[in-house]
């Protein structure tokens, strides 16, 4: 059975900032090091974008299941080698440094993603097929964006990535996407809210842990209520969403949220939101995509979801707590204990993705 791996990643390398397009190239990102680099361990590095520090992680191979050339997309063949290993047929590449916002102006905003989008439509054009991606459209620059999403629609992109908290200084539900969101329903490509903040942060990273839980995981969530309460799934009734690698547990309290809200809500809304009402099937109706772990209870969350609009993803690349790379694995043991039906794992894995995508 084919495998569609919903999330997966790539770190940005030096090659990603020599895309960047001519007369852009004061913008380029800078590789920094430490001066005084601790021996006992792991070597630090970062990039510096418009003066300021930004994340650059340092992998390990053995954690991460994968290798340097691998992660930086420097060999395809190799990261395909890897996925046929796991089984996996196709990989949807979201990307890392960019999960934190780096920036507040607009010219570097343009500048670094226009040429992260080239480089990695570049790079997958390579793979066959295998590896798609997901455009990264400059927010503050609207116009321009809706030219980058139709570049990323002519060169192998599957999807648009969106932070579900503030992001460009606007709101999920704001009318300033709406042009973004009727580009997207034109061009098929759904619109995926991975975890993630639209919020520059350049303070230290023992500081942003304080908040990274509100600031990373809790924008999904709340892109799920917003698009749905402000009547955003009705505007655009073609339109998908997807909600990236935040679990999905939280979907049947959302739901219950809303629920209760509607019930209440007379007139014509409440709190500036729109009167909606809920069918019993809320994520079908509103084209509403989750990913899972695996570990979740989802026996008793599908029975709140239904089984056509979840995905899984790898994380591959990273290892923090949203890797599974043997999610197919995991969830056929969970089907043969009769906890899962092997028709939803085959919709998780192929199906769903496949749709949602519009692979």
């Amino acid at each position: 059975m084919p495998i569609i791996d919903a999330d997966t990643h790539v770190d940005e390398t030096e090659e990603t900032w020599e895309y960047i397009l001519p007369g852009d190239e004061a913008f380029k990102p800078v590789a920094g090091y430490p001066s005084n680099p601790d021996p006992k361990r792991r070597p630090t590095r970062y990039w510096v974008i418009d003066g300021k520090r930004q994340m650059r992680m340092t992998r390990d191979d053995a954690r991460t299941r994968t290798t340097t050339p691998m992660r930086e997309l420097l060999d395809i063949d190799a990261r395909l080698r890897a996925m046929d290993e796991l089984e996996t047929d196709v990989q949807v590449i979201y990307p890392t440094m960019f999960l934190v916002e780096g920036t507040d102006r607009p010219e570097v905003e343009l500048a670094i993603r226009r040429g992260y989008n080239r480089w990695l439509a570049d790079r997958c054009a390579k793979s066959g097929g295998r590896l798609r991606w997901v455009c990264l459209p400059p927010l503050r620059s609207m116009d321009q964006a809706l030219e980058e999403l139709r570049f990323a629609k002519d060169h192998g992109a599957c999807g648009i990535l969106k932070k579900g908290a503030l992001e460009a200084d606007h709101w999920v539900s704001e009318p300033y996407f709406f042009p973004l969101y009727e580009e997207a329903e034109r061009l098929d490509m759904p619109i995926c809210f991975h975890a993630g903040s639209g919020v520059p942060d350049f303070s230290p990273t023992s500081q942003f842990l304080h908040s990274a839980f509100l600031r990373m995981e809790m924008p999904v969530p709340n892109a799920f209520e917003a698009v749905v309460s402000f009547g955003i799934t009705t505007q655009f009734p073609k339109l998908r969403f997807g909600f990236i690698e935040a679990g999905v547990s939280w979907v049947p309290f959302v739901i219950y949220y809303m629920t209760r809200r509607a019930e209440r809500i007379s007139g014509e809304g409440t709190f500036g939101k729109q009167k909606y009402e809920l069918s019993t099937d809320v994520l079908r109706t509103h084209r509403l995509y989750v990913t899972c772990q695996v570990d979740e209870d989802l026996p008793a969350i599908l029975k709140c979801t239904g089984d056509d609009n979840i995905l899984v993803g790898s994380d591959f690349s990273h290892a923090d707590s949203a890797q599974e790379l043997d999610f197919n694995r995991l969830l056929r043991q969970r089907a043969a204990k009769g906890e899962i039906t092997e028709e939803a794992v085959r919709k998780i894995t192929y199906q769903n993705p496949r749709a949602f995508y519009g692979l």
